[in-house]
């Protein structure tokens, strides 16, 4: 049975092969990359400050398994993949959507823990969390809005295994 998130190549746009070039060029600047950097220093300073449980189960990753979703900005996506050095191809992105989880996943835990995305960073299963985690996240991904714009690189918010296919198509 194919739980996962069906195709994220079906509604890929024509033009995403150019949007994750930009992305990608945006992601290497000095100044973007001290930007993302600062956001999610943020993130970890307020995470630390509220300390959530993290059990390190892996069950973030397994998204439709625990009824949740991982949305990024196209920045973002590229930001990540370029600190992980790798881009997964079709295939496993695709496999990834079928199983319902991250492409990222291996053996139960992050493979790219250090440049995870916000999504990543501010969710917690932790029951607790619930309460703080909406409110972090949208008052980053805002900063990360305007660091599109502020660049002037285009803005998209996506599932993220959809993001990934743009990198991956």
């Amino acid at each position: 049975m194919n739980r996962g998130a069906g195709d994220p190549f079906a509604a890929l746009p024509p033009d995403a092969a150019q949007l994750a070039e930009r992305w990608s060029a945006a992601a290497w600047s000095p100044d973007i990359d001290a930007a993302v950097r600062a956001i999610y220093d943020d993130v970890a300073a307020e995470t630390a400050a509220l300390q959530p449980v993290c059990n390190a189960s892996g069950r973030c990753c397994r998204f439709e398994e625990w009824g949740h979703k991982l949305y990024v900005t196209g920045l973002e996506a590229a930001w990540c993949l370029r600190g992980a050095g790798t881009v997964p191809d079709a295939a496993g992105v695709r496999a990834a959507a079928a199983r319902g989880d991250c492409p990222f996943l291996v053996e139960g835990l992050c493979g790219v823990h250090p440049v995870r995305p916000l999504g990543c960073r501010a969710y917690f299963c932790d029951p607790k969390a619930a309460r703080w985690q909406e409110d972090l996240s949208e008052r980053m991904l805002a900063r990360l809005r305007a660091l599109h714009e502020a660049h002037d690189v285009p803005y998209r918010y996506g599932e993220w295994r959809t993001m990934l296919a743009y990198f991956a198509s």
